[in-house]
């Protein structure tokens, strides 16, 4: 391990946030008009993509024993969130794939392997992750492209294509699943390390180009290998080892993804807010009518919930690493699900203004195509959903209303964190979840309104209502080919997590500085709409309440801070 210490996740998001300027300076090449043409033209931020070169992002992919600067998970989603709330395409494009391609190669990869690729990466180099194919979706066990070696069995040959990949065209090397045994079995799928720098020509073609409606800038792309060599040694790990990669190696992408959304989801409400704030409908601010306020709380709400389940996630991936299978997967699937619904509820605020594609508020129409497309980039909602309904009877059975809650530092905003180490994630929790715990010792302090207490008392109530209806599940309902009513249970498994990351976060921060933070009020209300969202007859949060809320909403509008609980200070010409 180096012996410099990481930069904490906020003091780098805010050399960051300074590196990109102001977004709404219309002189900035980095701005909020620049991103929009850039959109106009399908193409990315060029002077984005310099910008990150400048800041060495792509040593934010690389672990520091390897000479780059990821260490805490944490850290890597206030980067990414920071770009995001600039432009989703940017923060996707320029190369979070190299992350996910990085995070196999960091837990499965050879020595050399593992140096090859810190060596491509912190020389600014692409990286692609191969995994999609389109006839097959995210059922990764259908793959089609084939490895298999030559006749004199020192090579490997490289047959079939690889579809909708980010940055393929113009990648340095690519991590490639592909079949390697003609059995049906999990055991039939190989992870390879395919460097391009030096494959044959006419072997490999990856001109291929796929527009999307989202991020339409992103270069996601097609390749076709036909009989393309690879050393026999290119496996990344074991042979047919490649589905037990994916298992570790994805917690941490599905824990960064949605902490990423949040800023893209940011400045969406910023967006709105500030179109409340300057228009005037039947004589009064727009933020003055009571629905558009009662909208802007709680999408506010529904931005510190996500950042909560988001960063518990990541935290948990340090913390708790024999348990994120559950819970990272409960974040990806939750989080840009709730996401979506703000961005659909604040659109209705602006009315016909949320379809325009230039001008003052321009920037929503972009970032409402760019969150949805940005799900599908990696591990969609029933997949996650699927890789937590087969563990849900046996978190009923070993932890539900039995674990103890888990150690502070899982919630402790200022706790400090050690290196992440892959080896260190299961492949399944095993039965183990002190997350939810956390509503059942919601308060040991006993300073918690009595309303707030009400709350929790009826989401612990579900968790043993969820935990009966999993111990009956028969076994068909919580496999891959379950109906709607085990993908019901684990849609209110990830509700419920998602409250007890809030709750953890407001116990565990009371000496914080921030007053917000330590305030009930934020928590009483994601609770409330979070129990509204597990089909609870709840009153709306009282008008002195909204009111305070909406308060600070606007506070940090006016000093230019970020909505998520690091309250990050945007840069201002």
């Amino acid at each position: 391990m180096s012996a410099t210490a990481p930069v904490l996740p906020i003091a780098a998001a805010t050399a960051l946030e300074d590196a990109l300027g102001d977004a709404h300076e219309p002189d900035n090449p980095l701005g909020f008009r620049a991103v929009l043409s850039a959109d106009e033209r399908g193409e990315m931020l060029t002077e984005g993509e310099q910008a990150l070169d400048a800041f060495r992002f792509n040593a934010e992919y690389v672990p520091r024993t390897l000479g780059g600067r990821l260490s805490r998970i944490d850290r890597l989603m206030h980067l990414t969130r920071t770009v995001s709330r600039r432009d989703p395409t940017l923060a996707l494009g320029y190369g979070f794939t190299n992350y996910i391609s990085g995070s196999a190669m960091w837990t499965s990869g050879s020595e050399r392997q593992q140096q090859r690729m810190a060596e491509l990466l912190l020389n600014g180099s692409k990286t692609a992750a191969g995994y999609n194919e389109l006839a097959h979706g995210n059922d990764f066990t259908r793959t089609d492209l084939t490895a298999v070696r030559d006749k004199d069995g020192d090579r490997l040959l490289i047959n079939g294509r690889k579809q909708v990949v980010n940055n393929i065209g113009r990648a340095d090397a690519v991590v490639l699943l592909a079949r390697t045994d003609t059995g049906s079995g999990t055991r039939s799928h190989s992870h390879l390390f395919v460097d391009l720098t030096d494959g044959p020509a006419g072997r490999l073609r990856r001109d291929f180009r796929y527009p999307t409606v989202g991020l339409r800038g992103c270069l996601i792309g097609g390749a076709e290998f036909t009989g393309y060599p690879v050393p026999a040694d290119a496996f990344i790990g074991p042979p047919g080892g490649a589905m037990e990669t994916v298992l570790r190696a994805f917690q941490t992408t599905r824990a960064l993804l949605p902490g990423m959304m949040v800023g893209t989801s940011d400045t969406q409400l910023r967006t709105v807010a500030v179109f409340t704030l300057e228009r005037r409908l039947y004589g009064r601010r727009v933020a003055d009518i009571p629905h558009a306020r009662a909208t802007l709380v709680g999408a506010f709400l529904d931005l510190l919930a996500a950042d909560c389940l988001a960063t518990v996630a990541c935290r948990g991936l340090h913390v708790v690493p024999d348990q994120t299978s559950v819970l990272t997967a409960a974040a990806k699937y939750l989080a840009p699900k709730i996401l979506h619904r703000t961005s659909y509820d604040l659109g209705t605020i602006l009315g016909a203004q949320s379809y325009l594609r230039d001008g003052a508020y321009g920037i929503f129409q972009k970032f409402a195509r760019d969150l949805t497309a940005i799900t599908f980039a990696h591990a969609n909602a029933s997949v996650c959903q699927a890789t937590m309904l087969p563990q849900l009877p046996r978190l009923a059975t070993k932890s539900w209303l039995r674990a103890t809650p888990p150690a502070p530092e899982l919630f402790r905003l200022d706790a400090p964190l050690s290196d992440i180490d892959y080896q260190a994630l299961e492949l399944t929790s095993r039965g183990v979840d002190q997350l939810t715990a956390v509503l059942h010792h919601p308060d040991p302090d006993g300073v918690l309104p009595v309303g707030t207490l009400e709350l929790v008392n009826r989401l612990c109530g579900d968790l043993r209502e969820l935990r009966e209806r999993c111990l009956a599940l028969p076994p068909r309902e919580h496999s891959v080919v379950a109906g709607r009513a085990g993908f019901a249970l684990a849609d209110r498994y990830a509700h419920l997590a998602m409250a007890a990351t809030c709750i953890g976060i407001w116990q565990h921060n009371q000496h914080s500085e921030d007053a917000f933070l330590r305030d009930p009020l934020w928590l009483t209300g994601v609770l409330t709409r979070i129990a509204a969202r597990l089909g609870h007859d709840v009153a709306p949060l009282p008008g002195a309440s909204e009111g305070q809320l909406f308060a600070e909403l606007v506070a940090r509008v006016e000093r230019g801070e970020g909505f998520d609980f690091c309250r990050p200070r945007l840069a201002r010409a």
